[in-house]
């Protein structure tokens, strides 16, 4: 439970599907389990699933929807207003299906993070239960990290960890690996919250003042965040 006497942390989320993890954040919010305060939830598609999640549990929604712009940069420029708007410390992407613009990126540089379902710097991109699979791959996982210009290629601060088995198929093993999702990126949050991680001047992740030269990795043990 969380005790601290700080102000909650002010969060947007971005959704394009289902918000699984959108659910596990707020989950773990009401519980007082991570010092959040979610502002908003922004999609760019009007049928999400994740924006019913949200009105559910009471949080504001917007739709963006990118079809309506004639291209990225215009989309951006209308997301980037929609969000800040709402003026939070940090940006959660949690299954936003959007290639972002450089300028969007630098906007929210090193306030910004996204979770992919691989162990990254494998498999960026689309389809990577799959293609670690026919890689032939004997352990996948989820990486938490924080969004560059590059696809899936920002400085990476957590990963979790899931061995492949025999009889594995892409769903099989995609349904164990979000599991780790749910546990992972509310860790991940509540860390940025606490003050502990920053990107530097350098693009490199800063955990408790001290360099991060590799990702952490969630233990199988942890069941909430410390």
């Amino acid at each position: 439970m969380n005790t601290s006497s700080v102000a909650p942390l002010p969060i947007v989320i971005l959704i394009s599907g289902r918000g699984s993890n959108l659910q596990a954040i707020i989950d773990r919010t009401a519980a007082g389990e991570l010092p959040v305060e979610i502002r908003a939830v922004i999609s760019n598609r009007p049928s999400a699933a994740g924006l019913q999640l949200a009105g559910k549990a009471g949080l504001e929604t917007r739709v963006i929807d990118h079809t309506g712009y004639a291209d990225r940069e215009t989309f951006d420029e209308a997301l980037q207003a929609c969000i800040d708007s709402y003026q939070p410390a940090l940006v959660v992407l949690a299954g936003f299906m959007r290639i972002l613009t450089p300028g969007f990126v630098e906007h929210y540089r090193g306030r910004m993070l996204n979770i992919h379902p691989s162990l990254l710097p494998d498999f960026p991109g689309l389809n990577t239960h799959q293609r670690a699979l026919d890689a032939g791959h004997r352990e996948v996982g989820a990486s938490v990290h924080f969004v560059t210009e590059d696809t899936d290629g920002g400085p990476v601060l957590m990963q979790a960890r899931v061995a492949v088995r025999e009889d594995d198929t892409a769903d099989s093993l995609a349904a164990r690996v979000l599991e780790q999702e749910h546990r992972l990126y509310p860790q991940a949050i509540h860390w940025f919250a606490d003050g502990r991680i920053f990107l530097d001047e350098n693009g490199q992740i800063q955990l408790d003042g001290t360099l991060l030269e590799q990702p952490k990795t969630l233990s199988a043990e942890i069941s909430a965040p410390c």
